[in-house]
């Protein structure tokens, strides 16, 4: 037996994944059990955890690998400072101490680290990008893929194009620092008053109520006439006189930004002005430029019918569903976990087909077990904690599922927390809050009173695989909710023809969908198709909401509230639950209520 163990770690998104002669068993984010969002930190809860869900122990970890090359990374700082001197002078004084305190001495940090958990295994260092890479190749149903892997930056690529074929991966383009697809987007989110390594899929929500503004045009050619230079390939040079991430701590020159916009950086949480939405269009659409541009090029030079993709950028769902769209391409498949939380399974791959030379063998629809690969409780630990607590909880019956659906059809909003956690952002049905996606005010009821977070945010709906194309014009089916797709227009419902004219307020809460709580202003949804197969009582729930209302569609938002990653345990979601407004949760087979509570 030859166990494998991932590790992501020391920038955002520690993660670590565990493979078994080969196979995915266990992986999950390490701010999941430290309840810090992003969390940085060595991914000690995490190992833990992905090896009690293996039932082994660390002394039976063969080799343990990391998801990018730290001398790599240290030589870029270097070449970077030097090349922007003497304005690099001060990123220089702030950066070296910590590299060479810690960072220059990465095994040793951490054997030091493992030897905390009885791990004793030889470490190896992947690149950033081949971690990536493999993370999408390698659990991908296809024999053959071209390969995309777009974030801000690893070691010194940005970008990759990369055929994958058998067990091997071979590097055909790279786009380097400082020139980042990634790092543009988070400047724009940074101008626009979001948090740059989390607020990122704020920017791509705002961008809809931007697209009919024709000052959104203007921006988008300001952007490609003084910020951005495009090749027809989707290779591209930034003006770094506008961007100051290669010299200090900071994404821009804002003052540089504010004279060209004509308009100063959003502060946080500030009200959010008609010029952002516009910006906010205007990125979004030079980005899926980018990426449609680098989709062809990575077509042109594999001459693969499929493509995978993974890296940051690779969770921007709207660009994806263009890409599927294009029809470059037969099918896609995006790693659920793309950015660096993915990189821990990725290194581990990488280290078992390429290291090793293993044979690889695809199987449908993939390798990543629905993406359910983190810790599961049982009815015991429910039952220690309704004791703990004294909450009010009955036990389901056999008709305990359609008894859920009866409370969803009700207008109430349920929390659901079942079997394992998923892996990587989102939420796919197993630590989820539901509810009923026809409802017309629930969009801001759920971000009111339960996420408590911006109002214009969307929700994604849950639909049964088989319902698919009744609701959305999708193909192929899109488990991982990585993928934004048109509302059918038989589903949609006819508007005055004046919203263009009308302000952001009204237009967000404007009936437009018979699933206005899941429709955004563009006719769009994320889209998640269960199965049966991946998710049985997930599906088996959503079956039964099909038979009470005719629609087999639920919302579903990840289980945790604004600024907290997704829940873990049966004590987090009792508490997430008992501090916002949902009605209802289902906990494995308990059904907990606030009365009396």
């Amino acid at each position: 037996m030859e166990v494998i163990l991932g590790i992501s770690a020391y920038y955002h998104d520690s993660a670590a994944a565990l493979l078994v002669d080969g196979k995915i068993v266990a992986a999950a984010q390490e701010e999941r059990f430290s309840r810090r969002k992003h969390d940085a930190s060595f991914p000690a809860r995490a190992i833990a955890c992905v090896l009690q869900e293996a039932g082994l122990k660390g002394s039976d970890v063969c080799t343990v690998t990391f998801y990018e090359k730290p001398f790599l990374k240290f030589e870029r700082l270097l070449e970077t400072c030097h090349a922007f001197a003497p304005r690099g002078l001060r990123n220089f004084m702030r950066s070296m101490p910590v590299w060479i305190k810690d960072k220059l001495y990465m095994k040793q940090l951490l054997r030091k680290e493992l030897r905390k958990l009885q791990i004793e295994a030889g470490i190896l260092f992947s690149e950033h990008h081949l971690s990536h890479a493999a993370s999408a190749f390698y659990p991908s149903p296809f024999e053959t893929a071209a390969i995309l892997t777009v974030d801000g930056v690893g070691e010194w690529a940005t970008a990759t194009i990369c055929r994958g074929e058998d067990t091997g991966i071979r590097l055909l383009r790279e786009l380097n620092f400082p020139h980042s697809p990634g790092l543009l987007y988070s400047a724009f989110t940074y101008y626009c008053g979001f948090e740059v390594n989390g607020g990122e899929y704020k920017l791509m929500g705002l961008a809809p109520y931007g697209r009919h503004s024709p000052a959104a045009q203007e921006y988008i050619r300001l952007i490609k006439k003084h910020l951005v230079d495009i090749r027809d390939d989707g290779s591209f040079l930034l003006n770094m006189d506008y961007f100051a991430y290669t010299t200090g701590l900071r994404m821009i020159y804002r003052k540089r930004w504010e004279r060209l916009f004509g308009f100063p950086a959003r502060s946080p949480e500030s009200a959010l002005g008609q010029q952002y939405m516009d910006l906010a269009y205007a990125i979004q659409q030079v980005t899926e430029e980018i990426l449609l541009l680098l989709a062809a090029t990575a077509k042109r030079l594999t001459g693969c019918r499929q493509l995978v993709m993974a890296g940051g950028v690779a969770l921007n769902c709207v660009a994806n569903g263009k890409i599927l769209r294009s029809a470059l391409f037969d099918d896609v498949w995006i790693q659920p976990a793309a950015g660096d939380d993915g990189g821990a399974l990725g290194a581990a791959l990488a280290t078992w087909y390429i290291g090793r030379g293993k044979k690889r063998t695809c199987r449908l629809p993939d390798d990543m077990e629905g993406a359910l690969l983190g810790p599961a409780f049982s009815d015991r630990d429910v039952q220690r904690l309704i004791r703990r607590t004294g909450a009010r909880a009955v036990r389901l019956d056999d008709d305990g599922l359609k008894h859920v659906a009866s409370l969803l059809a009700g207008g109430y909003i349920v929390g659901w927390f079942q079997g394992r956690m998923e892996y990587g952002p989102r939420a796919l049905g197993n630590r989820s809050i539901l509810a009923d996606a026809r409802h017309a005010g629930m969009q801001q009821k759920l971000n009111r009173e339960i996420k408590f977070r911006e109002n214009f945010r969307p929700f994604a709906p849950s639909v049964l695989e088989e319902d698919a194309h009744l609701w959305f014009d999708l193909h192929p089916p899109s488990p991982y909710m990585l993928v934004a797709a048109e509302v059918n227009a038989s589903c949609r419902l006819p508007l005055s023809g004046d919203e263009e004219r009308l302000p952001y307020p009204q237009v967000l809460y404007r009936n437009r969908s018979l699933l206005q709580a899941v429709t955004h202003v563009d006719y769009t949804a994320r889209i998640q198709t269960v199965s049966k197969k991946s998710n049985p009582r997930y599906h088996a729930l959503l079956e039964h909401f099909k038979a009470l209302t005719g629609c087999g569609v639920l919302v579903n938002t990840s289980f945790n509230v604004r600024d907290e990653p997704i829940v873990c345990t049966p004590e987090d979601a009792y508490r997430c639950f008992m501090h916002t407004g949902m009605d209802f949760l289902v906990m494995e087979n308990w059904l907990f209520s606030k009365e009396n509570g």
